[in-house]
């Protein structure tokens, strides 16, 4: 049953990605702590060594929370002009909290995205297949 569309894959990475579950059972925590990411999945053994969200997290955070956000703060500039602790006292926390929120959210669902849509780096497979077969032997590289 479609939760929020009418396509379940869709609806599927909004559940765990937002919820922090899972991409493959959505029963197991994503995260080992505020952002870290669990190395395999509690309930299923997912390893989320695939998982690569980078600074999308922070982008997504940025535009679509601090932008608005930052409408409130030149909203109360502009209709109000208070002195400049009134700012300290609101617009940057706010901004700061509403950021710091949507970290996490933002990350799951990039995660889950790359999980249920086996999103790799275009031309990459066989390097990062190089790449996890050392790590697997226990070498970093060429000496």
């Amino acid at each position: 049953m479609a939760i929020f569309t009418k396509n379940p894959k869709f609806d599927w990475i909004l559940r765990c990605g937002w919820k922090g579950l899972c991409p493959r059972c959505g029963k197991g925590p994503m995260f080992d702590g505020w952002l870290k990411l669990q190395k395999t999945c509690p309930e299923c053994g997912l390893d989320y060594q695939f998982a690569n969200a980078d600074d999308g997290p922070a982008f997504f955070a940025l535009c679509i929370t601090a932008f608005p956000l930052t409408f409130f703060a030149v909203w109360l500039e502009v209709a109000y002009a208070p002195p400049w602790w009134v700012h300290v006292l609101t617009s940057v926390p706010i901004l700061g909290i509403g950021c710091l929120a949507t970290l996490r959210p933002f990350k799951g669902w990039l995660v889950a995205s790359q999980y249920v849509n086996k999103a790799v780096e275009a031309g990459t497979e066989g390097l990062w297949a190089k790449l996890n077969s050392r790590r697997d032997a226990g070498t970093d590289g060429p000496a």
